[in-house]
């Protein structure tokens, strides 16, 4: 009987680890991402993040789209801080949720393309 609890316990362990570590640090996606950048800010009230904005120049419904994201590397937050106003792209990874710590966003700003003033 023991064997049996500390096996369905071992399973529920690893299945939960499996879970979280699937859903939370397993990228589900990458790519690119070019527009305006609006604001990069340094926010949060116990785990401060760099979190940031950029507008996509849509023209075919003459309206701009706003994209959220958050920046986990302090120099590339601060590369970025100097390029507000310009036309950037960005790649980045999306993951499935947010961590607190990494950002507020599920993308994840991991370098900087090409900026054009």
């Amino acid at each position: 009987m023991k064997k049996v609890i500390f096996l369905a316990v071992l399973i529920l362990l690893i299945g939960g680890s499996l879970f979280f570590f699937f859903r939370y640090y397993w990228p589900f996606a990458d790519g690119v991402k070019a527009g305006t950048l609006d604001q990069v800010m340094h926010k949060g009230y116990v785990f401060k993040t760099y979190e940031g904005s950029i507008h996509q120049d849509k023209l075919i419904n003459a309206t701009d789209k706003v994209w959220e994201f958050s920046v986990v590397d302090e120099r590339i937050a601060d590369s970025l801080t100097k390029c507000a106003g310009a036309k950037v792209t960005l790649h980045y990874k999306e993951y499935k949720n947010s961590i607190m710590w990494r950002g507020m966003q599920k993308f994840i700003v991991d370098s900087i393309v090409s900026v054009n003033r």
